[in-house]
């Protein structure tokens, strides 16, 4: 039985390996032709079509895409359009995967656990989809992991590799390695079902006082590995909550509740969800948020949640051998004062609601195509002087911050992000985030290890 199974491991992988190959190589190829030969390119068109292909593919290649359409100039504009739309309209797998996927994971009488299950995904993503189901009279979602994953990511991330290494010898303003380190170790942790459960528990711990949220709480005998059996969260997706044209002070309160939803853990704990992305919240009753969707997680050390709060003061007050510091604390090594200089230009757009104590509408810093701009100046400004290599930590985070700035772009929010910002950060130590952190991860049962990353 272990022999048939590797062997449709690697038939699996080598499937894989074909997929991927052809539909990366075409990127490369045409984008080196621009580039070397002088070929046009319909960029637009050529988007569409990888947007397209990866959809069909689904798997970490496409869960990549969505965060590199969230990071500034990591790819040319069209492509980020065009990936960003991966997040909302994967297509799911059909009935008969569910059940072949149901009955290896649950045993033959799968079916007989639930009251009911619906037959159709009610939402599908780039490593699995979800279906509603009734279990003991309780409304669950039931997230099934999608067929060869693991030989799935390793095909993606070497392909991967080599689209970074053509974008780098193209355009030398960032180097990718450690970006792609980070993306490997996070998408892997993502095939774990079992651990995204243990997040989903982290998160009910670390938001236990947040009235103004609403997590699942996962169903342990419905889950495996590849299976995530959890309580049905009732909610309205952000763009159809906007439909009814809410009031100023009721889109206020929902951006207030998502701002403490993503950054409570992470100034408390050293914990991020690094995917704000519109598809893994929804508004839930009396305007409280409704968080789902926990594999990207990222938990970091207390220097560098130490080194964010250090740079803000740091831009505050005007202090550069504070930036220097904070940046250290980040991971960024051999930065010379212009590279500062530069970095300081996109961490003030990324800080400046912060920065004064007064109520701020978001669109006054965040409008139009200011931040592509802006993204697309101090990408020029670091090609200039020789690049720079951004520390593996940076990925998520800046993620997240971008992700959350545009949600909070929709809600066209008008707060004072000053005094909701220092109302985490004034009673900060190092210390007591520490010691917070090491008793939730082991309260929970997450690895230990995580504590050094």
């Amino acid at each position: 039985m272990a022999d048939i199974e590797e062997r449709s491991s690697i038939r699996g992988r080598l499937r894989r390996y074909a997929q991927v190959t052809s539909t990366m190589s075409g990127l490369a190829a045409r984008l080196a032709g621009e580039r070397y030969l002088g070929i046009e390119l319909d960029r637009s068109k050529h988007a569409h079509q990888l947007r397209e292909a990866l959809g069909s593919l689904k798997g970490p290649l496409m869960k990549v895409a969505q965060i590199l359409s969230t990071i500034p100039d990591a790819l040319p504009k069209e492509y980020a359009e065009e990936l960003a739309a991966l997040q909302a309209d994967a297509p799911s797998m059909g009935w008969l995967f569910v059940k072949r996927r149901m009955r290896s994971e649950l045993g033959n009488g799968w079916e007989e656990k639930f009251d009911s299950f619906d037959k159709k995904a009610c939402s599908a993503a780039s490593l699995g989809q979800v279906h509603q189901a009734s279990y003991n009279n309780v409304k669950v979602a039931v997230k099934l992991q999608y067929p060869d994953m693991d030989s799935a990511i390793n095909a993606d991330l070497n392909q991967l590799k080599l689209v970074f290494s053509l974008y780098e010898r193209i355009d030398s303003a960032i180097s990718t390695k450690d970006i792609h380190s980070e993306l490997s170790d996070r998408l892997r942790e993502e095939l774990d079902y079992h651990r995204e459960a243990l997040n989903m528990q982290l998160y009910r711990l670390m938001l236990m006082g947040e009235n103004e949220v609403v997590l699942p709480e996962p169903i342990e005998e419905l889950s495996t590995s590849r299976i995530l059996t959890m309580r049905w969260v009732e909610g309205q997706k952000l763009m159809k909550y906007l439909e009814a044209e809410p009031s100023q002070e009721d889109r206020n309160k929902v951006a207030i509740n998502m701002f403490r939803t993503w950054y409570v853990p992470f100034y408390y704990y050293g914990v991020i969800h690094g995917d704000p992305h519109l598809g893994n919240y929804s508004i839930g009753e009396n305007l409280k948020i409704n968080l789902m969707d926990f594999g990207s997680i990222r938990v970091f050390r207390p220097e560098f949640v130490g080194g964010v709060i250090d740079l803000y003061k740091a831009l505050r007050d005007g202090d550069n051998e504070l930036a220097v510091h904070a940046y250290s604390q980040w991971g960024f090594d051999g930065l010379d004062k212009e590279a500062i200089e530069i970095l300081n230009i996109w961490a003030e757009f990324i800080y400046g609601p912060l920065l004064e104590d007064r109520i701020r509408p978001i669109q006054e810093l965040r409008g139009g195509n200011y931040g592509r701009e802006l993204a697309g100046k101090v990408h020029q400004e670091l090609k200039r002087i020789g690049g720079i290599k951004p520390p593996r930590e940076f990925v998520l985070m800046d993620r997240a911050a971008v992700g959350l700035g545009s949600v909070f772009m929709h809600l066209k929010a008008e707060v004072n992000w000053h005094q909701l910002f220092h109302g985490m950060i004034d009673d900060f130590s190092l210390e007591g985030l520490q010691i917070r952190q090491i008793k939730a991860i082991k309260q929970i049962g997450l690895p230990e290890s995580l504590l050094g990353v």
